[in-house]
């Protein structure tokens, strides 16, 4: 037809657009927007900067965003700004809670723009977002992984009752290059690199932990968001490194009980820069020890059927946490008060006139 646009001229709408916030932390400028800018531009970003809120963080022009340091967390949250850590990447998780937007994906300000094996680049943010929009399978494997995915299905033998999957919480990616190692690792592997491209996502099975990364990470904030609390690390607290992992933890109890799923696999990221293994040695020598007590009591927490919120289901299990970990190390009780405290924090900043709705296999419901 004369006059048709050709279907490349045609502008693509981003997936998400206005639901989709991008919270990153950071203590640099953020030149390494530049590698993202087809890809994050039409996005909104919140930036969390931690350390010296007196330093200027340079932002790269064109793009949209909202800046907090720490003199606004204290400004914003007062006395509960406790809950928030200083000095460490858990910070982000303030992004979480003054977001306004359903869904948020998090990187670091060392990842950039990774190639798949044809060479192109990957969209990660797009894929993420089809990650989250498409159902999980927590209560069956599929073997052949995501059967939502074109060009695949559910096998022979899978049950048709359990084929609708469940709504997706949580979508976790990948990394090319430097692999998210812990130092131990780091120290007997200083120049080993992830090449692996694994073209596949796999819903993460229901009663299994996973060790999970913030680095680039996606989720639904309406389905999961006031679980996804970094903990308190960093300064002042004898543990780092285990923000992203105490999340990841706390997230999958609280998506099991609820009837959620959390995918891992692509998208992947390219991860530039391998941190100090001697750094993080000092900052993970606890959390080595302690993991041995973490897992098995994550692995056996249950949570009662009148958790039926993810507010409650976080309160039951921070009473867990003191009542269990506590003999652990008195840190964890601090932890558990600083749990209650975000959850507090978290209901103050987001109010909701469905604040009393109630989950039910994965689905929001009004009281």
């Amino acid at each position: 037809m004369a006059g048709a646009p050709s279907p490349s001229s045609v502008p693509i709408t981003p997936l998400l657009k206005d639901e989709l916030d991008i919270v990153i932390p950071t203590i640099r400028n953020l030149d390494f927007l530049e590698m993202w800018r087809p890809f994050f531009q039409p996005y909104h970003l919140i930036i969390v900067q931690d350390g010296d809120p007196s330093k200027t963080i340079n932002v790269p022009e064109g793009f949209d965003y909202e800046l907090y340091n720490r003199n606004d967390i204290n400004r914003i949250l007062g006395p509960k700004a406790s809950c928030i850590s200083f000095k460490d990447s858990a910070c982000r998780c303030f992004g979480y809670m003054v977001s306004k937007k359903k869904y948020i994906y998090t990187i670091d300000d060392d990842c950039f723009v990774a190639k798949d094996p044809s060479g192109k680049q990957i969209n990660a943010l797009e894929q993420h977002v089809k990650n989250l929009l498409c159902p999980s399978t927590p209560f069956f494997f599929n073997t052949l992984y995501d059967p939502f995915r074109e060009g695949a299905d559910f096998v022979r033998g899978y049950p048709f009752s359990l084929r609708q999957g469940a709504p997706t919480a949580v979508s976790h990616g990948l990394w090319l290059n430097i692999p998210d190692y812990d130092a131990p690792t780091q120290l007997v592997k200083p120049l080993e690199r992830n090449t692996r491209y694994v073209d596949a996502v796999l819903t993460i099975p229901k009663g299994t932990l996973f060790p999970m990364c913030g680095m680039n990470l996606a989720f639904n904030r309406e389905l999961i968001g006031p679980a996804m609390y970094f903990g308190l690390m960093g300064d002042g607290q004898p543990i780092g490194r285990y923000d992203d992992m105490w999340a990841g933890w706390c997230i999958k109890v609280i998506c099991d009980h609820l009837g959620l799923g959390v995918k891992t696999g692509l998208p992947y990221i390219w991860h530039s820069k391998a941190s100090n293994p001697f750094v993080n040695l000092k900052k993970e020598y606890n959390g080595i020890f302690w993991q041995e007590e973490l897992i098995p009591f994550f692995q056996s927490a249950t949570l009662t059927k009148e958790s039926n919120t993810v507010q409650k289901c976080y309160i039951e299990l921070s009473k867990q946490v003191k009542d269990k970990l506590g003999k652990v190390d008195p840190y964890f009780n601090k932890l558990a008060d600083a749990m209650v405290t975000w959850i507090e924090a978290w209901d103050e900043l987001n109010p909701s006139p469905n604040a009393d709705a109630v989950v039910v296999n994965g689905t929001a419901k009004a009281k």
